[in-house]
């Protein structure tokens, strides 16, 4: 038994295409019926969130089409159709098991800045209190290319840290990770992954077989990494496996939760997007990982991008390799003035309003070594 799983109280659960629809596009209901009987049994004893994929996959038989389409108006108009009937099918599922469920759509700039992820955070938790199981989805319809998740498994693990849950399930047509092509017949599930650096020796592929979803293997793997830094344990299975799962049996592949970082910092770590680059000297980026010190203007030798105070930005080394990312106090516009100057000589020609860090210790995350 996984007894940190058995005893969760707060949970996600995501489900993905595959489970839910057929190879030409159409809604499975047998398939998320029975999903729907685990979950409502589950949240029994628990608070479920439930974020599922499948709006796109779910339009695709109205609209007549064949495959997921490329260009992303046509995903857009899919997932309107199919986003309806989705949520229909999840309202009936429940309703049957006199559970309330709600939806929730999101953009990846509901969690990017600090204020909208706060805002999402305080409705998802009264939802909960109101006894409502969320049913979260990217919000596909209007989500471009240069502003989404690029999967939901990234937004389950994102959804998970937003209300602070106890544990992440990670459900599609896979039975967990193996440590080599699952079509091998000498490949193995591992069972358990305590440090992602045991992966390295492992071939990570792409998309399941059904060819309907979006996330791979990869994309699993690492909204696990994502989770599990918020001391989130995670599982990964079969959606056939679910009711096992939820109970905290050993099935699929389980994740171990790391020490966990300040809620801040894991949403600056995995939820902004960052809208430039400062690039350090050697001596701003021993600074900033090794003594875990503010960021001077006299350490940046190179501004690139366009952002504003407040906005994310990544901290590059001289040869470009990403170390930190941090919260910046100054516009991008400002900052080429400020480069290579010290404290004091900033604040005797631009005046005492410019005498700040560029990013306060407090605002910045140092990048994990991949």
């Amino acid at each position: 038994m996984r007894n940190d799983i058995a005893r969760a109280k707060r949970i996600v659960v995501k489900v993905g295409s595959s489970s839910l629809t057929t190879r030409r596009g159409g809604l499975d209901e047998s398939r998320l019926t029975e999903l729907v009987q685990v979950v409502a049994a589950k949240q029994k004893d628990a608070e479920i969130v439930l974020v599922s994929s499948g709006a796109i996959a779910a339009g695709l038989a109205p609209l007549g089409l064949q495959s997921r389409p490329t260009d992303l108006a046509t995903q857009q108009a899919a997932a309107s159709v199919g986003q309806s009937l989705l949520v229909a099918k999840y309202a009936a599922a429940f309703a049957a098991h006199q559970v309330t469920v709600g939806q929730v759509l999101l953009t990846a700039n509901d969690v990017i800045r600090r204020a909208q992820y706060r805002n999402a955070q305080r409705s998802l938790q009264r939802l909960l209190e109101l006894d409502v199981l969320p049913i979260v989805n990217e919000n596909d319809t209007v989500a471009t290319d240069e502003i989404r998740f690029g999967d939901n498994d990234r937004l389950a693990a994102l959804v998970a840290h937003v209300v602070q849950a106890d544990a992440l399930f990670l459900f599609s047509d896979v039975d967990g990770l193996y440590n080599d092509d699952p079509t091998n017949p000498e490949a193995s599930i591992i069972e358990q992954v305590s440090d992602f650096s045991q992966l390295s020796e492992v071939a990570i592929g792409g998309t399941g077989s059904s060819g309907v979803g979006l996330g791979g293997m990869a994309t699993k793997v690492k909204a696990a990494q994502i989770a599990t830094s918020a001391g989130i344990p995670v599982v990964l299975t079969a959606t056939s496996n679910a009711a096992a799962a939820l109970a905290g049996q050993s099935v699929g592949t389980y994740f171990a939760p790391a020490a966990k970082l300040p809620t801040r910092l894991l949403w600056l770590l995995h939820a902004t997007t960052s809208l430039g680059k400062l690039f350090l000297d050697d001596g701003a980026v021993s600074a900033v990982i090794d003594r875990r010190m503010s960021l001077l203007p006299a350490g940046i030798t190179e501004v690139e991008g366009n952002f504003v105070a407040g906005d994310a930005v990544d901290l590059v080394d001289q040869s470009g390799k990403l170390v930190a990312r941090g919260i910046v106090s100054f516009d991008a516009t400002e900052l080429p003035a400020l480069i290579g100057k010290k404290t004091s000589e900033i604040s005797s020609e631009f005046g005492e309003s410019f005498d700040r860090e560029v990013i306060h210790r407090d605002d910045l995350v140092v990048i994990p070594e991949q």
